[in-house]
């Protein structure tokens, strides 16, 4: 630190350590942010360690402050073989060991520099810590990029001769040999507050998930399948799928309404336009056949919009398409957009909405962007708003829903640092398969959910290959807004205008069908691991480095993860073809849907067919499976058949609630203790008391 500004560090909770430098802005992620810190569940987490107390792995001396003309810069110590995970939802590699980050609101990252639609000052690092930076501006990381003056002094090797003449090899990347620095600049700030989370990854993950305020819980049906419908729909397209899903058989509990159910899109209106003159009556009759309505929206507010003018006053000043951009950092802006939408649409059973745009396009044809120098009431600028808006935006939806006392599980376009309770998970249409199993794993080291939708598919196969994917995901979520017909019709996007279906129709229905029924019977497993996010801060969906950070061979994988407790998974692209490598960690394994036996610890390649998807289970693993229905209703009841894997003891607890509303919160959940006995005896405690699952014996032993 400069002489004369030290401040001791503080501990704020087990594990949790705070210093200052300086003062701090007045509005920065932890002093805007809405959820209290779960102070229960990070002392339980600290009296769970064997060894004592978490600490830092190094001393607070370590830690240099320097005020300068471009702001701040911090330095840290860096070890030469660490891997440093987080920044938020990253698309383009896992590791930032090496790398500098940006963390700018980019909805068009082209390059591997940090910026991206949800980024977040957050990282963590194998050398047993994780670092918040609690600021909105556009922050820069370099993760041991560069080495100090003086380091190389005494190198003197010359005349080494090059292997490769190509600009691969001279600008490959390569990991350091000297010990190195983490060096973050936060430009225009005249102080800083980091918070320090100890342990290793999995530790320092779950304290920052605890320290937002636990994870998410999302609706029961919430995690069911979605489908986005076609954007040029009226009502009755709308109501005509909906029927032939329920006539197919095709399960269905979310259906999405594109930006034309607007009166004016681009920017926004948010009234119902003439493509749905009957919209009460759809939205009702949709509720009462078991699906749940989203709509989308933006956050600019077209002048015909009907609070428009009460939004003059607390908005920023330069419009988007036409339209305010509300400042949500204001109680006011909050009030009346949260109001109106409370009262027009939650009220009346619209159960989610799509938060589109709000991630900032600098570089688009199609600008969706307010300058950096934008003044807001609230005294933001800019920089600060575009980082901050996502969350902001998240925020008072999600207010206006718990004031109605029922849950959401809806979508966003951007998010940031402590979001990990806020029911929303990402999506964007930017990118590739393999980029979107990618975020999946990125995601889960920043309290972010991502969903790898459905949309653009090249043929049959790469339509599967991807509803495999996110059958396994955190929101099984098509989205078909290009295309009238169901993609399993026809995956063509110009045949499927013109009402043309594939010759294999009947198979690729088939095949949908048994995927999204799969995800049904998934679903009692899947909410309890949201219910183990909210109360432990561990991820649903998390990458293999996180569930086992003491796997070095898994540290670099981001293609296979998590899904729940025990299940691996490993999707398969279309590039793929019908194989690829799997790395499975120590122990032995079997496959979810066949039970042959693997014994772990290595890589080993596996054969799929296209409407497969390896999944592997860990050795002693419950796995409660439910008889899958076509919609998750107030009165489902699931039968259930309980898989016990190989011949260890195990145990798997199942919560059960109303799976709707926030009664949990004050009589907690209901709990269902399964285990396996070393006799092989399957025993369920409670199920006698269930509500909502029943039990009639049925157990399947695989292995």
């Amino acid at each position: 630190m400069v002489a004369g500004e030290e401040k001791q560090m503080e501990k704020i909770a087990e594990g949790i350590y705070k210093i200052t430098y300086q003062k701090p802005e007045p509005f920065t992620p932890v002093s805007m942010r809405k959820s209290e810190m779960a102070d229960g569940a990070l002392e339980r987490l600290g009296k769970g360690r064997k060894d004592g107390a978490a600490a830092l792995p190094f001393e607070e001396t370590e830690i240099q402050f320097e005020q300068t003309a471009r702001g701040i810069t911090v330095t840290l110590p860096m070890k030469t073989d660490e891997d440093i995970y987080g920044f938020g939802l990253q698309l383009l590699s896992l590791n930032a060991a090496g790398r500098k980050r940006y963390v700018k609101v980019n909805s068009d990252p082209r390059m591997d520099t940090g910026e991206s639609h949800a980024p977040a000052p957050f990282y963590v690092s194998t050398a047993g810590y994780g670092l918040l930076v609690d600021t909105y501006r556009y922050a820069t990381f370099y993760m041991g990029t560069n080495t100090e003056k003086g380091t190389s002094a005494g190198k003197r090797e010359v005349n080494i001769p090059h292997r490769e003449f190509s600009e691969s090899a001279l600008y490959a990347f390569k990991r350091a040999k000297e010990e190195r620095k983490v060096i973050i600049e936060i430009p225009a700030a005249g102080g800083i507050d980091l918070y320090f989370f100890a342990g290793d990854v999995k530790e320092a993950v779950m304290r920052y998930n605890l320290f937002s305020g636990g994870g998410c819980l999302p609706p029961m049906w919430g995690l069911g399948m979605w489908y986005r419908v076609y954007g040029g729909s009226d009502e009755n397209h709308v109501k005509k799928l909906a029927k032939g899903f329920r006539e197919d058989k095709m399960p269905v509990d979310v259906i999405g309404i594109e930006p034309g159910w607007h009166s004016h899109s681009y920017s926004c209106t948010y009234e119902w336009g003439y493509l749905f003159p009957n919209h009460q009556e759809m939205v009702d009759t949709l509720n009462q056949e078991g699906y749940h309505v989203n709509l989308w929206e933006h956050i600019f507010v077209y002048p015909a919009a009907p609070f428009y003018e009460k939004l003059l006053d607390y908005s920023g000043d330069y419009e988007v398409w036409n339209g305010l951009v509300p400042d949500f950092a204001t109680e006011e802006a909050r009030n009346i957009f949260a109001g109106w939408h409370e009262e027009q649409f939650i009220q009346n059973g619209i159960a989610g909405f799509k938060l589109d745009e709000c991630d900032n396009s600098d570089f688009n044809p199609s600008n969706w962007s307010f300058p950096d120098s934008t003044k807001f009431p609230s005294g933001m600028d800019g920089e600060q708003m575009h980082n901050a808006v996502g969350v902001l935006y998240q925020e008072l939806i999600f207010n206006a829903f718990k004031n109605r006392g029922i849950r959401t599980l809806s979508s966003v376009r951007s998010s940031g640092a402590l979001a990990a309770p806020l029911p929303f998970v990402l999506y964007s249409d930017l990118y590739g398969h393999r980029e979107f199993i990618r975020g999946m794993v990125t995601a889960s080291f920043s309290g972010m959910l991502w969903a790898p939708e459905v949309r653009d598919c090249a043929s049959g196969e790469d339509l599967l290959r991807r509803v495999e994917t996110i059958v396994f995901s955190p929101q099984a979520l098509l989205n078909c807004w290009r295309i009238p017909n169901p993609p399993w019709e026809q995956v063509c996007i110009e045949k499927n205008l013109q009402n043309e279906a594939m010759e294999e129709r009947a198979f690729y229905m088939d095949a949908c069908r048994k995927l999204f029924e799969l995800r049904m019977s998934l679903l009692p497993y899947l909410y309890s691991a949201f219910v183990e996010y909210h109360e432990l801060g561990i991820p649903p969906v998390r990458a293999m480095a996180i569930e086992d950070p003491e796997d070095y061979e898994a540290r670099g994988i981001d293609d296979q993860y998590f899904f729940g407790r025990d299940l691996l998974v490993c999707p398969l692209t279309l590039e793929d073809g019908d194989s690829r490598e799997v790395y499975l960690p120590a122990g032995l394994w079997y496959g979810f849907f066949d039970g042959q036996p693997y014994e772990g610890g290595r890589r080993l390649s596996v054969q799929a067919k296209e409407e497969v998807i390896p999944v592997f289970v860990r050795d002693g693993a419950i796995v409660p499976m439910a008889e899958p229905v076509l919609c998750v209703r107030e009165d489902t009841v699931f039968e259930m058949t309980i898989r016990s894997y190989g011949r260890k003891e195990g145990a798997y607890t199942l919560y059960e609630d109303d799976f709707t509303s926030f009664q949990y919160e004050n009589e907690g959940m209901r709990e269902v203790e399964i285990r396996r006995g070393g006799d092989g005896k399957i025993e369920i405690a409670g199920g006698e008391n269930s509500l909502r699952y029943r039990f009639k014996g049925k157990t399947e032993f695989i292995g």
